[in-house]
């Protein structure tokens, strides 16, 4: 009886080993920035709806957890028989939301997060003088049945490529484009501030490196 009883924990454990290694957001690989893909002459444009997309973040530190979006300003991809072969999309850095707080807290952290509080304009993203940032798709493969994305992320003058997995779904008039949950280290393109891999000495009043992105978008035939 004990022998079924550890059985049964035990094929639980590993159950529950495998779901939380199934919901562990990946990293997305980062490297130096790469040649841009080239769209063909026959390609069909698909302008970004706007409206209509968005990337969900979200950042963590010991104390707690923030969630936002933030906006496209503009994009647009070009497809072939059902094969995206280019795209780039402008991120609206200004449009940068905190969806967790309310009032008083939420327009304090998203001040500090665009930079435009004085004084501490460098600490994030300082939408000031980088109002924008931009995605320029390098290629998209397949890797065991998974389809990744690769792209020039490029973020308060600093361009990396990444790549993360998506699915896209494509007819003729429309694409959509959903991301799996994936992070990125904020570090690589500037954004140190409250990181412990920077700054010494700060205990447990540090801020994750890694930030948790999901991208949404959506594209109409031009």
């Amino acid at each position: 009886m004990k022998k079924i009883v550890l059985n049964i924990f035990t094929i639980a454990a590993i159950g529950i080993a495998t779901v939380g290694c199934k919901n562990e957001n990946k990293e997305a690989e980062t490297a130096d920035a790469q040649e841009v893909a080239n769209a063909t002459a026959e390609a069909t444009t698909f302008k970004v709806d706007t409206t209509a997309s968005v990337i969900n973040w979200k950042g963590e530190k010991p104390t707690g957890t923030h969630t936002g979006t933030i906006k496209l300003a503009e994009g647009n991809f070009m497809a072939n028989d059902s094969v995206i072969e280019s795209g780039t999309f402008v991120i609206d850095m200004n449009s940068l939301i905190v969806t967790d707080l309310e009032g008083d807290d939420k327009l304090s952290l998203e001040k500090h997060l665009m930079g435009t509080v004085e004084g501490k304009e460098g600490d994030f993203f300082n939408v000031t003088k980088y109002p924008t940032a931009k995605f320029e798709v390098t290629g998209v493969t397949k890797n065991d049945g998974v389809t990744m994305m690769q792209g020039n992320l490029t973020l308060k003058e600093e361009t990396k490529n990444v790549e993360f997995p998506v699915n896209i779904n494509m007819n003729e008039d429309t694409i959509e484009i959903t991301s799996d949950k994936f992070t990125i280290d904020r570090t690589k393109w500037n954004v140190n501030y409250g990181s412990k891999s920077v700054f010494d000495g700060l205990g447990d009043k540090f801020i994750n490196d890694e930030i948790e992105l999901e991208i949404n978008l959506k594209a109409k035939k031009a």
